[in-house]
């Protein structure tokens, strides 16, 4: 008997010590730099791929240019359905990054979709909050601790929610009295600025990214051209969602392995110190993790066990907000700035940017209103605390859900 168990010990050995190996690789630094700076390659290849699927939709869809555009532009004509639409569907993948970057792939093949798309990059904003909110379910079973979680996770929301409030409307009104919104020319002007009218093209991307992508691009064309004409097309979007929801894992993952451990120790000491340390933070650390949703998740704890503060932690949402626009302009480097369709794809990046900018510019000074709404919805859901999880289910699914329904049954 003992015999045996030497032997199953000796046979063990090998194993577990490849496993305690590969666990010390994967904690260490400058391996999960590496994986990060893997990652942030195949997600730009990722939107590419996704970029030739749309534009091969132009020839699925009809003959005209603007063919797929025009499906696009009728789904979304009316622009509570936009704004729903990228609240639904960035709560749904909790992923705002993902959803911007697909909308930037668009505009870049179909740039008459640009001001269409400006309301599901501001739904998207509000749709990102969700994770917070999840996360401070974490705490639901003691309920000071979820008071305090569930407040933090609101003010993100609030914010969002009351920038989106302002802005929304302002914009919309002055498209119709004017022609264009005020972010459309703030982000077409700024395009116009840097690139020009006709685009700059940027070969450096290509010596870059076409070694992976153009073998990539040849086998999906291949098989697809063995099922039907048109599977290509559709295989190439499919293909590069996935490589694009894999690779913003990746990023998030070993980007936060590689901080992991430091984070914590110097957050409440040096970090939220003062608020512009904090929003400045906040902003650095969402550009390099492409999750404003990780950024701000990180904090619910901290303010659920009573480490930071909801006043603290405000700042720090504001310059994730900020910090997540980077996804979009990184999803507008690979539309390469060429012609109209790179322009706008740029400048629906930098609607992005404005419309956070704006709304901490006109939400900043009033910060006690969404606080003070934070904690007061905080205060309810922690006596009734089955109404936290009809409350996410609500707001998040089914009011945005039930108003793309009921626009798609009218159509």
């Amino acid at each position: 008997m003992r015999s045996t168990s030497a032997e199953q010990g000796r046979a063990q050995g090998p194993i577990e010590h490849l496993r305690e190996l590969w666990s010390n690789i994967a904690r260490n630094q400058w391996f999960n730099l590496l994986i990060f700076f893997i990652a942030l390659y195949f997600f730009i290849i990722g939107i590419k791929l996704m970029g030739s699927g749309f534009k091969g939709l132009n020839t699925v869809f009809g003959s005209g240019e603007d063919s797929f555009a025009e499906i696009l532009i009728e789904a979304v004509s009316n622009p509570l359905v936009g704004l729903c639409i990228g609240i639904f569907v960035t709560a749904v993948i909790q992923s705002s990054s993902a959803t911007t970057a697909t909308v930037v792939a668009i505009v870049a093949v179909n740039p008459s979709f640009f001001p269409y798309a400006i309301p599901i990059i501001i739904g998207s904003n509000i749709g990102t909050s969700v994770t917070n909110i999840i996360v401070s379910l974490g705490h639901i079973r003691h309920p000071p601790s979820f008071r305090r979680a569930f407040a933090g996770a609101m003010v993100h929301d609030f914010f969002n929610v009351l920038a989106a409030a302002l802005i929304f409307p302002a914009e919309w009104l002055t498209r119709i009295i004017t022609g264009k919104g005020f972010l459309e020319r703030l982000g077409e002007w700024t395009a116009s600025a840097l690139v020009g009218s006709e685009g700059a093209e940027f070969d450096l991307i290509h010596m870059i990214l076409d070694p992976a992508l153009e073998p990539i691009k040849e086998i999906i064309e291949h098989i697809g051209g063995w099922i039907h004409p048109n599977a290509p097309t559709f295989m190439l979007m499919i293909v590069g969602i996935i490589i694009l929801f894999a690779a913003l894992m990746f990023i998030t993952r070993s980007a936060r392995r590689a901080i992991d451990g430091k984070v914590q120790k110097v957050v409440d000491r040096v970090l939220f110190r003062n608020a512009p340390t904090s929003f400045l933070f906040g902003m650095g650390l969402t550009a390099f993790v492409q999750s404003s949703s990780v950024t701000t998740s990180i904090a619910v704890p901290l303010v659920g066990g009573g480490i930071l503060t909801i006043q603290q932690i405000f700042p720090y949402t504001l310059g994730a907000n900020v910090g997540t626009t980077v996804t979009a302009l990184m999803a507008a480097l690979a539309a390469d700035f060429t012609g109209e369709g790179g322009k706008f794809a740029l400048a629906i990046s930098f609607v992005h940017l404005y419309f956070n900018i704006l709304g901490i510019t006109l939400l900043y000074p009033l910060r006690k209103v969404p606080i003070y709404f934070a904690k007061k919805v905080a205060s309810y859901m922690s006596i009734n605390r089955k109404m936290a999880i009809i409350f996410l289910i609500v707001v998040f699914f089914v009011i945005p859900g039930s108003v793309i329904l009921i626009d798609w049954y009218l159509l």
